[in-house]
């Protein structure tokens, strides 16, 4: 259970600076500061972080548990 709940508020934490992040990138294409191309590299890149970070969440946190509570 514990692993569940640290996983949840960890992925929130993730998708939020995802998608700061992409609001961010958003202003600098507005700017004229980056290209579309790099907009969409960018968030692209962002995004597929963020998932692969949010979806090794779980298996992190077992065997993080496991070291230290030593179950």
């Amino acid at each position: 259970m514990p692993v569940i709940v640290a996983s949840i508020f960890s992925a929130l934490i993730i998708l939020m600076t995802v998608s700061f992040m992409i609001k961010v990138l958003h202003i600098g294409y507005k700017r004229k500061e980056i290209s579309f191309r790099l907009l969409l590299l960018y968030s692209g890149t962002s995004v597929a972080v963020g998932s692969i970070v949010a979806i090794s969440l779980p298996f992190a946190y077992t065997k993080l548990f496991h070291w230290v509570l030593g179950a």
